[in-house]
């Protein structure tokens, strides 16, 4: 299955009923500044799964980058488009299929060369080693 870089996120949820409609819940964790917004339209795939028949209330996040290994390590060097100013004001950049990393003192729409300075599962850190023009 090809997975087009503009995917938003990735998580699982229970198809709840309502009389002639369907719906589920968006978790709060996913409505970040820059990824989806209240109100926004989005496609919306559903993809079915063994679990799926499960009578867990709340089925475990899907993440791809919780899954497997971060997309990054320590040490790595990479050229990265700010996306978005986080809620304690830091740079948000995006790798891979939609891995986060928080970028201090950036501005979005800043292109940068980062350094990894630390790791997570969900989310790396980094420092701003250059600052390069948009044209570059």
């Amino acid at each position: 299955m090809e997975i087009p870089d503009e995917l938003c996120c990735v998580f699982s949820a229970r198809v709840e009923g309502h009389d002639d409609t369907y719906s589920l819940t968006i978790p709060k964790r996913e409505l970040t500044d820059g990824d989806v917004q209240r109100g926004e339209t989005l496609q919306v795939a559903l993809l079915g799964s063994e679990s799926s028949t499960t009578d867990e209330p709340n089925p475990a996040p899907a993440h791809n980058h919780e899954r497997s290994a971060a997309p990054v390590e320590v040490g790595d060097e990479r050229t990265v488009e700010i996306e978005g100013i986080g809620e304690q004001g830091d740079g948000i950049a995006r790798v891979g299929r939609g891995y986060v990393i928080i970028v201090p003192d950036t501005e979005k729409r800043e292109r940068v060369t980062i350094e990894i300075t630390n790791v997570t599962t969900s989310v790396a850190f980094a420092e701003v080693v250059e600052r390069k023009s948009y044209y570059e």
